[in-house]
């Protein structure tokens, strides 16, 4: 059977904003997560979030991770990259020294970057420092599309309900879908070369953004050699024990996904920088999966934010994962109001 890589989205869906939106709010988003399939290094992010208001100067994020603690990172405004291609397709989503671009919808992405970076560590992080030199960074990646996408909110109904009716659906960001992929690419930091191969998750999102009742959240997902994966998003419990969005997948290879709930997630609690169990467990048609998984790269965010001072910490890293034997690299993203965690 054909895998059908378009899970019924029309291929206009994966173009960008072709100019500035009317809504100053309105916000369109490429990010991608990419893992090295030996571990040796990960990009636990990188992303531009282009925003109507400020729309000559889209802002990135970047971070580059090594198991040895080493982290390159940035947080920066570029200048704006034309949004259409050679074809006269919107297809590009750039800002200075980063670049995304679709080379064909839902089957290949690629991912650009030749800049500079600021060279940090896993724990100058969590310590709270982002300071340090800026070193020559370069990287290229093409990403093949390996599993169908899937579109939050559209597996299991109860999931769907709260994006409609909650302020869930304002922290989702609006209209927002994921899609696992094959990587191959050259990475070059600091006159250090690799080249690797591996797989990442690209998520593409256009909407406007509510984060004030952003009370945290788990966010895994990854590709086996097999062709199996997995992916969920879940908040955190609530105080007052009403329902929150928890919708995930398992993917066999071949088929649909197959809509499953997380029953057992690593809710970021303390802060460490690699080797924390992060394992998860799925309920679905199939009975209860676990899969097992221990980080292996890891960056921090616990800078204060004085007008939201329990805003959550927040952990991005790469983890190996285990599924009956079978083993593979995958992205991580975790947070957790600051009064829920443990400090050093």
């Amino acid at each position: 059977m054909a895998m059908d890589l378009t899970g019924g989205l029309d291929p206009s869906r994966e173009h960008v904003f072709a100019e500035r939106p009317d809504n100053p709010e309105m916000r369109d988003s490429v990010s991608m997560w990419i893992s090295d399939d030996r571990g040796a290094l990960g990009i636990p992010r990188v992303a531009i979030e282009a925003v109507a208001s400020d729309w000559g100067a889209h802002q990135l994020q970047l971070n580059v991770a090594f198991p040895d603690g080493r982290v390159y990172r940035l947080r920066e405004s570029g200048q704006s990259h034309p949004a259409l291609d050679g074809d006269g397709r919107a297809t590009v989503l750039g800002t200075g020294p980063l670049a995304f671009q679709c080379l064909e919808p839902f089957t290949t992405w690629t991912v650009t970057f030749h800049g500079t970076a600021v060279q940090a560590s896993t724990q100058a992080l969590i310590a709270g420092s982002t300071d340090g030199p800026r070193v020559d960074l370069a990287f290229r990646v093409e990403a093949t599309m390996a599993a169908p996408p899937w579109i939050q909110g559209a597996l299991l109904p109860e999931a769907g309900e709260r994006l409609r009716a909650t302020s869930e659906g304002a922290l989702m960001g609006g209209p927002r879908y994921e899609q696992l992929f094959q990587a191959k690419g050259s990475l070059c930091v600091g006159g250090e070369e690799h080249t690797f191969a591996g797989s990442g998750l690209r998520i593409r999102r256009q909407g406007v953004r509510d984060l004030t009742d952003f009370r945290g959240h788990c966010w895994q997902s990854a590709l086996f050699p097999s062709g199996r994966a997995f992916g969920y998003i879940a908040y955190p419990p609530r105080d007052d024990g009403q329902p929150t969005f928890n919708e995930g997948f398992l993917y066999q290879g071949d088929g649909p996904l197959i809509p499953a709930r997380v029953v057992q997630a690593p809710w970021l609690g303390r802060l460490q920088p690699t080797g924390e169990d992060v394992s998860v467990v799925f309920e679905s048609e199939l009975g209860k999966t676990r899969i097992g998984g221990e980080t292996v790269v890891s960056t921090f965010d616990v800078v204060d934010r004085p007008s939201m001072p329990n805003f959550p910490v927040l952990h991005q890293g790469g983890a190996r994962y285990r599924w009956d034997g079978e083993e593979t690299y995958g992205m991580l993203e975790r947070s957790s109001a600051r009064d829920k965690i443990t400090w050093p």
